[in-house]
């Protein structure tokens, strides 16, 4: 790639989008954005005011077939984001993330050209991670749990064949993909149609695997993604965190800058053409933790309450193997956890906070999925 080299990258408004936006103008190529700034209502004041921003939709193939036959680069961001609201917004879900990105491939298809398509899948695609059973001496990976198992044996996943309690191990990316939601779902069609397109036609494709990313500009208004926005949210309005289960479930949380950092080595490496790579940190982080941690760099007395009850969906632990990444890419993360959440908690003591945790947690309720 060279600098002036025209790049597009859909969703480029949103969260990780802009961040990746940033580098790339600051790199010095020329960058487009399609977004139509559902995630954001109105152009936000962050956006890079040397990104060219058109407000449009990526089902639009006409707009499409104006813009991608001059492009070298594409960054695929543009998506719905919600899991437990995707299992009862199918519809809108679906429409958005995967006719989306059929039209897109479309267009990459018959504009002439064959630009690098990079595009952002999650690890909601593998479901639960990999564990490994003591008893047994094996690795497994666990279906979705079910209200009768966790009555039985508890919240952690037990082996599947034993019945032994078991302990989460790294995922890699050869796992198999066992989607626990319509979000997860929409994201492995994502990321399977894009490679197997780039693979039929010839084009350069790479899917980057995003685990629990967060940073500045993460929404802090959606009550169904993002647990440090929502938990920021609701710190910010005095009320009190619940958290499901016991607290003790596991995430991998990744800071947006090494998520941008992983983005423009795959766009720099010919070697990772046709490939996935998890970008996470590595590091199980237990929700207990986090809202513990939050409270301290926010300096407040902690109110906790762990309601024990399971939403229906929810993975327990999916922690990254990310050697891949290191390997091929030369890519490893560099910001803290805790250097990460004080970022954020800076960030976020002069923006407005919406809690509309109840909310959710009510449709949640009517829809039978706690």
């Amino acid at each position: 790639m060279n600098q002036g080299d025209k790049i597009l990258v859909t969703g480029g408004a949103g969260f990780i989008g802009s961040h990746i936006v940033d580098k790339l103008v600051e790199i010095g190529y020329d960058v487009t954005i399609i977004d139509n700034l559902s995630s954001t209502k109105t152009k936000p004041d962050y956006l890079n005011p040397k990104a060219n921003l058109i407000v449009g939709d990526i089902a639009d193939y006409n707009l499409l077939m104006k813009i991608i036959p001059n492009v070298e680069v594409i960054f695929h961001l543009a998506a719905s984001v919600g899991i437990a609201q995707s299992n009862y917004e199918m519809d809108s879900f679906t429409d958005n993330n995967c006719t989306g990105t059929a039209i897109l491939l479309k267009a990459i298809v018959n504009s002439g050209k064959k630009p690098k398509l990079i595009v952002s899948t999650s690890n909601t695609t593998y479901g639960e991670g990999l564990y490994y059973c003591n008893k047994c001496q094996v690795n497994f990976h666990p279906k979705i749990r079910t209200n009768e198992e966790i009555e039985k044996y508890g919240f952690e996943p037990i082996c599947d064949r034993c019945k032994s309690p078991s302990k989460s191990v790294p995922t890699d990316e050869n796992t198999s993909l066992d989607c626990n939601s319509i979000y997860a779902l929409n994201k492995k069609y994502q990321e399977e149609s894009c490679l197997i397109t780039g693979k039929l036609y010839g084009f350069p494709v790479v899917a980057l695997k995003y685990f629990n990313v967060f940073g500045p500009r993460q929404s802090l208004n959606n009550p169904y993604t993002g647990v440090n926005a929502i938990f920021i949210s609701r710190i910010k309005n005095n009320n009190p965190l619940i958290i499901y289960e016991d607290g003790l479930q596991t995430r991998d949380f990744i800071s947006v800058h090494d998520v941008v950092e992983a983005n423009i080595l795959a766009m720099n490496n010919e070697n990772a053409s046709g490939k996935v790579f998890n970008i996470g940190s590595g590091k199980a982080i237990t929700i207990n933790e986090l809202a513990l941690k939050l409270y301290e760099i926010m300096g407040k007395e902690p109110k906790i309450g762990v309601n024990r009850l399971y939403r229906k969906g929810d993975i327990r632990h999916c922690i990254a193997d990310n050697r891949k990444a290191k390997e091929f890419l030369n890519w490893e993360p560099k910001i803290s956890f805790e250097e990460g959440l004080r970022e954020i908690v800076k960030w976020s003591e002069n923006e407005k906070a919406e809690d509309n945790f109840e909310k959710a947690n009510r449709e949640l309720k009517e829809k039978g999925l706690i």
